[in-house]
Formats: C-alpha cells, sequence, structure tokens
C-alpha cells in the first residue's frame, strides 16, 4: 500500500487519461531499498521523472511536493537496466501505428544522426570534428511515422556508418518487415560502400541515400529525411534532451524512450497537441499531398 498526499499537477505531469495508458504496462511495484513498502507512488514517481525531462532540471532540484530525487533516480535507472521503458515504448509505438492504419511491424525507416554537447563529462564522450561539437552522438532510427525504432548512443567521435551499424545490427530480428532504410549521403559513399554491402549481407536491409541538392542554399525539407528531423524536434522540445546531461550513456537512451512514451501516450489519450515549427507545417503539407495524391 502506497501512502502519499494529494500533489500539485506541474504542467509536465500526466494527465489521468495518459497514465491510464501507460500505468497496466508498468511494474506493479517500484524498485524499493530494504524491503520496506513504497512511501511514494508509481504515478508521482514517474511525474517526478517526467517533470527533470520537460524542464531539463537537475535531479536534486525537483520541487519537494514530488518524489524524493533518489526514490525517482533510483526507478528510473533499475526501469533503465531491466528494459522497462524499453517494452513500454515499444508497446506504445505498436498501438500508435495500429491506430494510424499501419501494421505494428515497420516496412520502411529512415536513420540519421544528431550531435549535442555535454554537460558534466560521463562515459563516450567525444569531438564531432565535423560538426565542432564536444559531446555524445545520437544515432535514431524511426519509421515513415516519425515514432523510434531505435537509438543508440555514442561518442560524438564515432562516425555516422559505425554507429549506423551499431543501431541495424539484429533489425530484422525484432522487426522482419523492415527492407529498406533512407539515409543522407553521409551514409553512403561512393568510394566506400561496406554500410550498403554489409545491411544487405547481414540484415537483408536495402539502403538508400537522399541526397541533398547543393544547389539549394539554406534551409530545405528533403524528402523522407524530414521524417526523422521532426523526431529530433520532437525530443528537444525536452529541454533535458536540448543537451545530453547523463553520465551513462544507457540513461540518455532511456530519456529519448521516456520523452516518446510521453508524446505516444498522450496520442493514445486523445490530447495530443502537434508542436508548430517549420518542419511540422512542411510535413502537414507533404502529408496533405500525398494523401491527395
Amino acid at each position: 500500500m502506497c501512502v502519499c498526499s494529494c500533489k500539485p499537477v506541474y504542467a509536465s505531469s500526466l494527465t489521468d487519461a495518459q497514465w491510464a495508458v501507460i500505468e497496466p504496462l508498468l511494474p506493479r511495484t517500484h524498485p524499493r531499498l530494504g524491503g520496506r513498502p513504497p512511501v511514494h507512488s508509481r504515478r508521482l514517481v514517474v511525474d517526478t521523472i517526467s517533470y527533470v525531462l520537460a524542464s531539463g532540471c537537475a535531479w536534486r532540484l525537483v520541487p519537494r511536493d514530488l518524489a524524493p530525487w533518489a526514490t525517482a533516480y533510483r526507478v528510473f535507472a533499475a526501469w533503465t537496466a531491466d528494459g522497462t521503458w524499453q517494452r513500454v515504448h515499444d508497446v506504445l509505438r505498436g498501438r500508435v501505428r495500429e491506430r494510424g492504419g499501419r501494421c505494428p511491424q515497420p516496412s520502411a525507416a529512415v536513420l540519421d544522426s544528431q550531435s549535442v554537447k555535454t554537460c558534466e563529462g560521463g562515459e563516450r564522450v567525444g569531438y564531432d570534428a565535423g560538426k565542432r561539437v564536444r559531446g555524445r552522438k545520437r544515432h535514431v532510427l524511426v519509421d515513415t511515422l516519425g515514432l523510434v525504432l531505435g537509438v543508440a548512443v555514442s561518442s560524438a567521435s564515432v562516425q555516422d556508418r559505425p554507429g549506423a551499424r551499431r543501431l541495424l545490427a539484429g533489425i530484422r530480428a525484432r522487426f522482419p518487415r523492415l527492407g529498406l532504410v533512407w539515409v543522407d549521403g553521409g551514409y553512403v559513399n561512393s568510394k566506400d560502400a561496406t554500410l550498403v554491402d554489409w545491411a544487405r549481407r547481414q540484415e537483408n536491409v536495402e539502403i538508400v541515400a537522399v541526397p541533398r541538392n547543393a544547389d539549394v542554399a539554406g534551409f530545405r525539407v528533403l524528402p523522407r529525411r524530414w521524417v526523422v528531423e521532426r523526431t529530433f524536434g520532437w525530443l528537444t522540445r525536452c529541454r533535458r534532451l536540448t543537451r545530453d546531461y547523463e553520465r551513462k550513456t544507457a540513461h540518455a537512451e532511456a530519456m529519448i524512450q521516456f520523452a516518446m512514451i510521453r508524446l505516444m501516450a498522450a496520442r493514445l489519450a486523445d490530447e495530443h497537441i502537434e508542436p508548430r515549427g517549420p518542419i511540422e507545417t512542411e510535413a502537414a503539407r507533404r502529408l496533405t499531398e500525398d494523401h491527395n495524391d
């Protein structure tokens, strides 16, 4: 039996409808020390993790009317280690795809990476000479709806192609229908086709590059690739993800999964408000054109 007083709701807190989507998928009890019954409810703990994600604050600075930071961090770390976030994320992704009239198993995906600065060091921190960023690199694979299929966080010094190998290794075991992955030109070098050959031989996946038009200056939304760029936009609206504040890469990956869990739970609860920006506006226009065609 959990004992906790009534707590005020923050803008980052889950609504009742969103909690009803997530709650059945979580372990019935959260990790605790010494065999004592938990004092704080799972919902309050999840709301505390959500506050850290949305606000970008340090764990030790969470408000006193949420769960203690040590409790919330311990639960976050434990559910990262035992794969809870991954399991919840995968179930919700399948439900969102089904609601959109899609098969739960995708047949095509988009792959890209994002280099972000780190804050206080930690494991696997390096320098991306191309982006001139010292920190980490997020290798993200999304479906055609922009939902995350896989994420791998590495040192920023890791090249895109080795990062793609790590992300795509064993991908057909998880997604048997996946046969096509779109990438940018940096993944496919005319002088080095090892990634394309490896993906075809080892995973039976075809990698197709969507090149940038060198004659067009400035920002331009590219076919297929706008999907993953929009996903990066969704993620970085969570202030914790504008940089990489995690000392462990496993926790950095779990924060991305948790951000997508919040987004998908809101959609399934019919409470999702689509963010508006240049990528979202162009995406809506392209989706309308595709529907009319």
